[in-house]
């Protein structure tokens, strides 16, 4: 673990190629069983993050149920500061701590979301610094965060290597499709980077899921 930030855990249920949701969006992939492993993953944190198309597509509380335990801080990444004020996660900001995080050049209009009991923190010009984020995170008193974003938040959090841990569940589906969300999007790397280092698998009936770690 780096020090200066807090301890990333990038957790995600896939379909067997490598998909988050079909090609309409539908991503209830993981069993029952294997929620309440998210969840109570979700309890031992200190945050969980995810990207403004999450909370687009889904618009998921982002809160611990299935188990007993602390809310986790929410934050969503949003450089433009477009997110809907009827998204779940705003409508609860005064009940569950949540913080918005946009560019700097975002219009001032995000401060609207301040009234309805949400943190903004701007950070990075065009678009957001995550390295710079995770510290302003820690300083915070965040030392652990869950990354539950789609695959371009997903792609940003390995391209800038800040990812620590990986929580996969592989689940019996084969979804294909263009243009249907896989683990990972961007621009992908150019040459093969360092491997993570397989920690654990679990078989959770008919899904197993995969534990590495950097």
């Amino acid at each position: 673990m780096v020090k200066s930030r807090p301890y990333v855990i990038l957790s995600a249920a896939m379909s067997i190629d490598g998909k988050l949701a079909t090609r309409t969006g539908r991503s209830n992939l993981s069993s029952k069983k294997d929620l309440v492993r998210v969840h109570k993953l979700r309890k031992t944190v200190d945050a969980i993050l995810v990207g403004k198309n999450t909370i687009n597509v889904d618009n998921p509380l982002l809160t611990v149920r299935y188990v007993k335990g602390k809310n986790p801080i929410r934050v969503i990444l949003d450089s433009k500061g477009s997110l809907s004020s009827k998204s779940k996660v705003i409508r609860t900001a005064k009940q569950i701590p949540t913080i918005l995080v946009v560019s700097e050049n975002a219009p001032r209009k995000v401060e609207r979301f301040v009234a309805k009991g949400v943190g903004v923190i701007r950070c990075g010009k065009n678009k957001i610094d995550l390295k710079k984020l995770l510290k302003i995170l820690g300083k915070k008193g965040v030392k652990r965060i869950i990354v539950e974003g789609g695959g371009t938040t997903n792609w940003y959090f390995f391209k800038e290597k800040l990812v620590d841990e990986i929580a996969i569940t592989v689940t019996p589906y084969v979804l294909g499709g263009n243009t249907a969300i896989s683990l990972v999007e961007g621009d992908g790397f150019r040459e093969i980077p360092n491997s993570f280092k397989l920690k654990k698998i679990e078989k959770i009936q008919n899904e197993i899921v995969l534990h590495y770690v950097s």
